[in-house]
């Protein structure tokens, strides 16, 4: 994608941002950066089609919108953890008074990502307007204490800076938004339809790169810029719970976000730098959230395999056997002496009852290949499942081997702690 845009040829920031050209000579890429666009691609496909019960669905949904709003707040000073944004989503958590402008700024994000999330999915145009753009900036501002002046929504009518950047001159605002709308919808198109969730992602980086140096509106345009992105991120079919990754990603690594966002403008191989780190970045974060999918589907397969394993058997002591297989993932490992406390229910199965019974308990379940058993200590023999994974040469874990009960031959990620 190359080109520039039409119009007067004496503008000021011109002379005084001409980084800001509105072209990008993709043939000059770093071949590493093609390498791991290729990657994300892969891996958001990966994402995309994997199937999950309802509730582990809807939970993997609440966890990753807290992370991304969370990392989207969080960068601009938003004081509240991870676990507090989660709290305010999931449970509507109030925070005293003092403190409530700052889970009103999480509410708008929210709020601004399932407002973008119906458009898209109601199948209206998610084509990028100023309009819209200026309707994020008024989603993230609103009801927040703002310094005098401020007016969410609109374009500025006065210089801003953040730290050592000075954003182009006000009078050139509403032109570079209109020139940035046009470059999204018309001239950074995709070149080949195999390659469009790639070419998303490069289009939703660059929509936020060049929020950051317009730089529009009086406050909110971080947030603004990572809305932007969301939206090109989803409209390109990138599903929601890897929508939110980027956000997540700028926010752990804050410091070099800002140094690779402040190299853009002070060299011709900034932007490739910006796009290397945000595009590795997403690599990094999509692989992270592919092995925490990949515990969820362990644990589905394991519950399934214990009640296969039980299946035409009944009994008290059998309901207990059952139960202490589907429970043990959750602890990892057990001691022994400490199993009948490991829930209540099997507390009550274990009432009044000598040790003599835990010890057939466990001799069952050992021989049915449920449990490991090291010292005075018990695990799942998560192992055993590695038998249903499909056959793979040098791998004899994976050639359906039922006698592999090795639990190193198990990513760690296979049970849920």
């Amino acid at each position: 994608m190359s080109g520039t845009p039409t119009g007067p040829s004496t503008r000021s920031y011109e002379k005084s941002h001409p980084w800001i050209s509105f072209g990008l000579d993709l043939k000059k890429a770093d071949y590493r950066l093609w390498i791991d666009l290729g990657a994300v691609q892969s891996k958001i496909e990966h994402v995309a089609n994997v199937l999950l019960p309802p509730e582990i669905a809807a939970n993997l949904r609440t966890v990753y919108l807290a992370k991304g709003v969370h990392g989207t707040t969080a960068i601009e000073g938003n004081s509240l953890t991870e676990d507090q944004v989660h709290e305010r989503i999931s449970r509507k958590t109030r925070l005293p008074e003092s403190k409530e402008y700052l889970g009103k700024d999480i509410d708008n994000i929210v709020n601004a990502c399932n407002a973008i999330w119906n458009q898209i999915r109601s199948g209206k145009s998610s084509e990028v307007t100023v309009e819209r753009i200026k309707a994020f900036n008024r989603m993230v501002l609103k009801g927040l204490p703002l310094s005098e002046g401020i007016k969410p929504g609109e374009i500025r009518t006065y210089s801003v800076g953040v730290a050592n950047y000075k954003a182009p001159p006000a009078e050139d605002a509403a032109y570079l938004l209109n020139q940035l709308c046009d470059l999204l919808n018309n001239r950074f198109q995709c070149p080949h339809e195999e390659l469009a969730t790639g070419f998303a992602v490069l289009r939703a980086i660059m929509a936020h790169l060049y929020i950051a140096w317009i730089h529009p509106f009086g406050d909110g345009n971080g947030r603004t810029a990572r809305l932007l992105e969301f939206q090109i991120l989803l409209s390109g079919s990138v599903p929601t719970i890897a929508a939110h990754l980027p956000s997540n990603f700028y926010n752990q690594t804050r410091d070099k976000y800002y140094l690779k966002l402040s190299a853009t403008s002070r060299s011709a191989e900034g932007v490739f730098e910006f796009l290397h780190y945000a595009i590795q970045g997403l690599r990094d974060q999509l692989q992270e959230q592919i092995e925490y999918i990949r515990k969820f589907q362990w644990e589905v397969v394991w519950r399934d395999y214990v009640y296969q394993s039980f299946r035409g058997q009944s009994g008290t002591a059998l309901h207990r056997r059952r139960l202490i297989a589907l429970e043990l993932p959750r602890f990892c490992e057990v001691e022994i002496g400490q199993l009948r406390r490991m829930t209540p229910e099997i507390a009550e199965l274990y009432a009044g009852r000598t040790s003599k019974t835990i010890t057939r308990d466990l001799n069952a379940l050992t021989n049915m290949n449920l449990i490991l058993r090291r010292g005075k200590k018990v695990r799942p023999n998560a192992a055993i499942l590695t038998q249903f994974l499909p056959d793979q040469v040098g791998n004899p874990d994976r050639m359906g081997n039922p006698e592999s009960t090795s639990r190193e031959s198990l990513p760690e990620a296979g049970i849920s702690d």
